[in-house]
């Protein structure tokens, strides 16, 4: 046994061997910790984009093949910021959006951390009911989403004001909701203001409200502070560090909406400067296109899409060239040992890693609404790996 420094109350002693900490009950991992940023008063936005890389194109669309380089994601942040400031949104004022997976889903998460606003996301495919109940839970004055989804917020709350994130080809003006106040191509399109009216964002304040899917029970808001992701992002920078001076193309398959997608490809990978290429939904077909189109290097997933992957194997190689993937993450829910045993077989030169994401991000959420100092146990919980390889 042996001790670990002290907190609060008492000295840890953490069992070397499985990182058990019986006073407490915490399991801690045996990596070195990663240091939090010194500076208290730093928003998640300006710690992302203080970090330097040698990044271009930061995301890419699927379907159309726009790219958004990372001068234009931030420039755009910078923008959008401005105009909300403008439009009144303070610090502590909390925002909905509803949207699917988009190249600007992360120009409005960050724009709306960096005034300290609090970004609450929701699932496209939720009811406009299970919409109202979120909304009366999180009160947000101001709403993103598209024009195909715009019923829902108008059915769930027909007074919240609204901007449309369809592009001006895509928006149709004579079909938008008179809460309609403008959208985000014009608030693009301004120029940013370097006299808008700041206010002091500590990381400890609130960054997201992410709501659980309700399987347990009624769906729950869940708090997460800029420190929690700024955690986050130096977990992902610590886990893909290795291949930044590489210029990695990510497949972007997980909705961001959920902390696995929000946290890791709105954030963590644009803090490595790599490229995400982002599909709006899943489809198999269209995803290993993608993968052989853009020449991807990196594909995290969950495992069902996994499973159907291995279980097409034979005719998914004779179809799409995935020559240039070299790793598949999976996230969400481990894998058993015959699907992993079964895709080394299949993907020989493809590396398998099994990372729970959302298993370590929940404990740091939990462990923040128990009252407990949460990056202290997020650096001592690091993401749980196994990486398979034949060689």
């Amino acid at each position: 046994m042996e001790v670990n420094g002290e907190n609060r109350d008492s000295r840890r002693v953490i069992d070397p061997r499985s990182g058990f900490c019986s006073s407490n009950s915490i399991f801690y991992s045996k990596r070195k910790p990663l240091p939090l940023p010194p500076n208290h008063s730093l928003d998640a936005t300006t710690f992302i984009s203080s970090r330097a890389h040698h990044g271009h194109i930061a995301f890419i669309d699927a379907s159309t093949g726009h790219q958004f380089t990372y001068q234009q994601l931030w420039r755009s942040v910078d923008s959008v910021t401005s105009s909300l400031s403008n439009m009144g949104i303070r610090k502590g004022d909390v925002i909905l959006l509803l949207s699917p997976n988009s190249i600007y889903f992360p120009v409005v998460c960050l724009s709306v951390m960096s005034l300290g606003a609090i970004i609450t996301t929701t699932n496209p495919l939720n009811t406009s009911g299970e919409i109202a109940k979120q909304i009366a839970d999180s009160k947000p004055v101001l709403a993103f989403t598209t024009q195909q989804l715009l019923s829902k917020i108008t059915q769930a709350s027909p007074s919240l004001p609204i901007i449309l994130m369809d592009t001006n080809n895509n928006n149709n003006n004579s079909s938008s909701s008179s809460t309609t106040t403008t959208t985000l191509d014009e608030m693009m399109k301004k120029e940013p203001e370097l006299s808008r009216v700041t206010e002091r964002v500590n990381q400890n304040d609130t960054a997201t409200l992410l709501y659980s899917s309700g399987t347990t029970g009624p769906s729950k808001g869940v708090v997460s502070s800029h420190k929690n992701l700024i955690a986050m992002v130096q977990v992902v920078m610590a886990r893909f560090g290795k291949e930044q001076e590489t210029r990695e193309t990510f497949i972007c398959t997980v909705p961001m909406f959920h902390i696995y997608g929000l946290a890791v490809f709105a954030m963590g990978l644009l803090a490595m400067g790599s490229t995400i290429v982002v599909l709006s939904k899943f489809e198999m077909h269209d995803m290993l296109s993608w993968i052989e189109k853009f020449r991807a290097t990196f594909l995290p997933l969950v495992p069902p899409i996994l499973v159907a992957i291995l279980n097409n194997a034979d005719a998914i190689k004779r179809k799409y060239d995935l020559s240039s993937l070299h790793t598949v993450v999976s996230g969400g829910a481990p894998l058993s040992k015959e699907v992993t045993e079964g895709f080394i077989e299949k993907y020989p030169n493809i590396l398998l890693e099994d990372e729970n994401f959302n298993e370590a991000l929940n404990v740091l959420e939990r462990i923040k609404l128990d009252g407990i100092q949460l990056d202290v146990l997020l650096f001592n919980t690091f993401l749980r790996q196994a990486c398979y390889k034949i060689t």
